[in-house]
This record gives structure tokens, sequence and C-alpha cells, in this order.
């Protein structure tokens, strides 16, 4: 599938070196692909700091990285908003199904590429999905502190399919993906917040593919 095909998809997965050449509408990268500005009127980026396979650190000026943390109402309020009307944006990596024989890091497994996704937050079919899995989150904390890692993998899986093949490479491959995470820590003001401390407030919803 190439970019173009995607492009009409309400996702998008884009090989990090292209990116980086071709940046999409409300991006500009500068200083040798090193420095990437972002538009955050309409993009939300959730992107740490990295290391480019050829060498080089790459920073996202305005990414807030994949893990965003609250402390109240208001903050979670805008986090919300802009969820659910700009674009987000996350790095993946797509990494070899087979973990490495290494006996030393026996669950490591090679990355083969790196891409960054995005998804319409605006689109009514993911906004619809965001909204029920936060609000789901909120019901059942009470009020409590609580993580969400809200998860991008089923969608990657559901674009891939069983025809992907890497960037220089003819062969389908059935990747595993990693990385596809971005996480919203709320803290609240309780006293004793057991539940939290004792790592009982941690949710977890994923984002379907949506198809053309």
């Amino acid at each position: 599938m190439t970019i173009t095909d995607v492009s009409r998809c309400t996702m998008e997965v884009i090989e990090v070196e292209e990116f980086l050449r071709n940046p999409p509408p409300g991006f500009t990268v500068e200083a040798g692909y090193r420095f990437v500005k972002s538009d955050p009127e309409n993009c939300c980026v959730f992107i740490d700091d990295f290391e480019l396979s050829r060498g080089g650190k790459v920073v996202f000026q305005h990414s807030q990285g994949k893990k965003i943390t609250v402390r109240n109402l208001g903050d979670y309020t805008r986090f919300r908003k802009n969820l659910t009307s700009k674009k987000i944006y996350i790095l993946v990596s797509a990494c070899e199904s087979k973990p490495s024989t290494d006996k030393k890091a026996p669950k490591n497994r090679r990355v083969l590429q790196q891409y960054v996704v995005s998804i319409d937050g605006r689109n009514p079919l993911i906004k619809w999905e965001i909204e029920r899995g936060l609000d789901r989150t909120i019901s059942s904390v009470a009020g409590e502190s609580y993580r969400v890692d809200i998860d991008l993998c089923d969608a990657l899986r559901g674009w891939a399919g069983e025809s992907f093949c890497l960037l220089g490479n003819r062969e389908k491959v059935t990747p595993v993906w990693k990385d596809t995470c971005f996480t919203l820590k709320y803290y609240s003001d309780a006293l004793f917040d057991f539940p939290h401390w004792l790592g009982f407030s941690k949710r977890h919803f994923k984002i379907s593919y949506h198809g053309r």
C-alpha cells in the first residue's frame, strides 16, 4: 500500500525518513531533519525525542511526549478536546515477528522500520471511540488518580493486513508493532489514593481501523 493509498484512509502511516523528507501539511523540518515544527492548532503530537537508524537525534518542537500528565479537570478537558478536534501523531516501530536469539535479551525484537502514524480525532468513529474509552475510564476509577493507555495497535494491524511490505523489501511480512500507545496520567488531590499507589488504577483502550 502506498502513501497515496493510505492518505485516503482515516489513518496515515508514513515511514519516518519519508516523513522528514516530505513533511505533511502542518509540519516543517529544519536543521537537516533534526528539528520538526508542527502546527499546534491542528496537530496533537505525542512523539518523544528519538534517534534515526543512520544516526542523529530528532526533536518535535510541540510534542507533548508519549506520557501526558494532567492534575485538574481543566487540563483534562483541554486534553480531551484536543484529541477529538485535531489530527493525532505518534511514532511506532515495526519489529521482527520472532524475538532475538540473544540469550542476554531473549525478549528483544529487532526494529525493522519506524513510522509516523496519524489518525484524525475529528472523524466521527474515532472521536466516538476516544470519548467512550475516556468515559469508561473515569466512571471506573471514581475520582482517584489513574493512567490510561490509548492504543493504536489494532488499527495498525487492520491497516497492514496481509499485504504489508517494508520499504525496499518486496517480501510480505507480518510485523509486531511496538510503541503503539500514548498515555494519559491523571493525578487527583485525594489524600489516600491507595488504588493508584497499588497499581489498580491502570486502564487501557484501543482505537480500531475503519478502512477507507
